[in-house]
């Protein structure tokens, strides 16, 4: 008799696993599908058409350039374009209605968002760089050497601890965000060489400095990579996580910059980059997300 009811028990002891089991599932699958759901800011997208065009800071590019990318390969109805130019562009452009997303590397001047009632969503923050040629030995310089060397007041490596070689300034034209930066906290707004090259993008700088043993210039953080090199600056290490922790001061946030608020496409653009996978571009582009 025991061992009939010990088989009984057995057998719905393996029926309430089964049963719990199959439940377990059920919720996991539950559980997948509204996580899946969730990390799907992509289906924002869905239903809607038409074109979309941004200009202005070229730090921007990356972060722009994906996140277009990812959104029509979602949606083939939606076209996006990405321009550069700096960010003197991208207010003209965004302000005359040439686009629909005009990207600053610095916030509006209050003329500015009178002029053209713009709106502007800072969405990263990055830090400006000094950077040299990967040759150059000198490893570290001050915010001061740098101010004498853009003054023209230093023309010598040789006089930094570097080798018996003149130096090539290169520097951003006025309407550019990171060269307002670089003026504005490390220069201190002081004079730049008349000698000094001017180069139109982020990208151009770098390609000038990895050519020339000479040189010294400024990009974006997100922009350093083994073709350039970043002294040490006043002890500051230039890292995005310094940047983004205070250890690192000369920074700033990007923007995009919309003639009033934005609606559509655009909103739904603009929301995108706010979104975890927003996020997640702006961190493989080299910046740091501002977050809403």
């Amino acid at each position: 008799m025991s061992r009939v009811i010990s088989t009984r028990l057995s057998t719905y002891r393996d029926r309430l696993v089964r049963a719990a089991g199959h439940a377990f599932v059920v919720c996991a699958f539950v559980v997948l599908a509204q996580v899946a759901h969730a990390a799907s800011p992509l289906e924002a997208f869905k239903g809607m058409s038409g074109n979309l065009d941004i200009a202005g800071g070229t730090a921007h590019i990356p972060v722009m350039k994906e996140a277009a990318k990812r959104i029509m390969t979602q949606n083939a109805a939606i076209r996006i374009s990405v321009a550069g130019g700096g960010s003197g562009v991208g207010v003209q452009q965004v302000g005359e209605g040439l686009v629909a997303i005009g990207n600053t590397g610095r916030a509006l001047s209050e003329a500015e968002v009178a002029k053209y009632c713009l709106v502007s969503f800072p969405f990263a923050i990055d830090g400006v760089a000094v950077v040299v040629n990967p040759a150059n030995p000198v490893g570290a310089l001050t915010a001061a050497q740098v101010r004498d060397i853009y003054a023209g007041k230093v023309t010598n490596w040789k006089a930094l601890g570097g080798a018996d070689r003149a130096i090539t300034l290169y520097t951003r034209d006025e309407a550019s965000g990171t060269r307002e930066v670089f003026d504005g906290k490390l220069l201190a707004k002081g004079t730049v060489a008349a000698s000094a090259n001017v180069v139109p993008s982020n990208g151009a700088m770098k390609t000038a400095v990895a050519q020339d043993a000479g040189a010294i210039g400024y990009v974006g953080i997100g922009h350093i990579d083994t073709s350039v090199k970043a002294p040490v600056l006043d002890g500051m290490v230039a890292t995005q996580e310094n940047a983004a922790n205070g250890s690192y001061t000369v920074t700033r946030k990007l923007y995009m910059n919309t003639k009033g608020q934005p609606t559509g496409l655009v909103r739904a653009f603009i929301d995108y980059l706010f979104t975890d996978e927003g996020a997640d571009i702006i961190r493989a582009s080299g910046y740091i997300p501002t977050g809403r």
